[in-house]
């Protein structure tokens, strides 16, 4: 079992940038393939973006693509999300998941379904005010 705690959520101005982190405690960090996901207030969480445990393809939701990386540093057990040029659209708690290599051994590209993974975090808010 793997714990996840995000970090670094706060109140911008769009155009902004902020990095989110996720640090993981509990297991190999390096055996996980590692998502983020947000939840809008009032409506359904969705996908935002996917790494492999391989460290690998990376996947984006489109709403978001060109303007997040999310990266991972086995070596700090930490993922990031790093978001560029950020809209009030991007307003939502945020979420980390993660899902082990044993249960999704595609080392090319990482899930990028809520249901797909087994850990979550409680969530960091990012409000992105216009």
């Amino acid at each position: 079992q793997v714990q996840l705690v995000e970090s670094g959520g706060r109140l911008v101005q769009a155009g902004d940038s902020l990095r989110l982190s996720c640090a993981a405690s509990g297991r190999t960090f390096s055996n996980y393939a590692l998502g983020w996901f947000r939840r809008p207030l009032g409506k359904e969480r969705e996908f935002v973006a996917s790494i492999p445990w391989s460290g690998g393809n990376t996947m984006y939701a489109d709403s978001v693509k060109g303007r997040f990386t999310i990266s991972r540093d086995n070596g700090k057990n930490t993922v990031y999300l790093q978001m560029n040029s950020l809209k009030p659209e991007d307003t939502a708690v945020y979420y980390c998941a993660a899902r082990s290599q044993r249960a999704w051994p595609n080392g090319d590209y990482a899930p990028i379904l809520a249901q797909q993974f087994d850990y979550w975090g409680q969530g960091t808010q990012v409000t992105v005010s216009s």
